[in-house]
């Protein structure tokens, strides 16, 4: 069973995914979702028949200080949505503090392009989402 990662996003939402054994992560794609829930929901129903997935990991947007933001509580409404719809996963979260930024560091040192920057750095976030959970459970 394969774990996916989820980095939500307004008009962009980032998806990762492990390799069967859950030792490495890839980044699968990135959902243009413009403010659609249901768009995202519909790509996830294609991606849960394609792969075997047991656990959904949400990173959980927090502020530096630790306290929640409007971003924190939208992303609950959509977690809330997952667990509806996906109740016989698993749904975890992560506070993913600086995976933005450390994705931005990554496309810089990897010298991308400044216009593919947006169009991947959503998946490459949902990656180091999903590396944070493996992680955590590792330990």
């Amino acid at each position: 069973m394969r774990i996916l990662g989820i980095d939500y996003g307004d008009s962009r939402t980032g998806i990762a995914i492990t390799d069967s054994l859950n030792i490495t992560v890839q980044g699968l794609e990135t959902i243009k979702n413009s403010g659609s829930d249901k768009i995202i929901l519909r790509r996830l129903d294609e991606i849960l028949e394609e792969y075997e997935i047991d656990t959904i990991v949400v990173g959980k947007p927090i502020n530096m200080n630790g306290t929640e933001s409007e971003r924190t509580e939208i992303t609950e409404k959509f977690i809330h949505k997952l667990k509806c719809k996906y109740n016989k996963l698993k749904i975890e979260t992560v506070d993913e503090r600086l995976t933005t930024v450390a994705a931005q560091r990554t496309m810089n040192f990897l010298d991308i392009n400044k216009n593919k920057k947006k169009n991947i750095v959503d998946t490459i976030s949902a990656v180091y989402i999903l590396e944070i959970y493996l992680n955590k459970i590792k330990n």
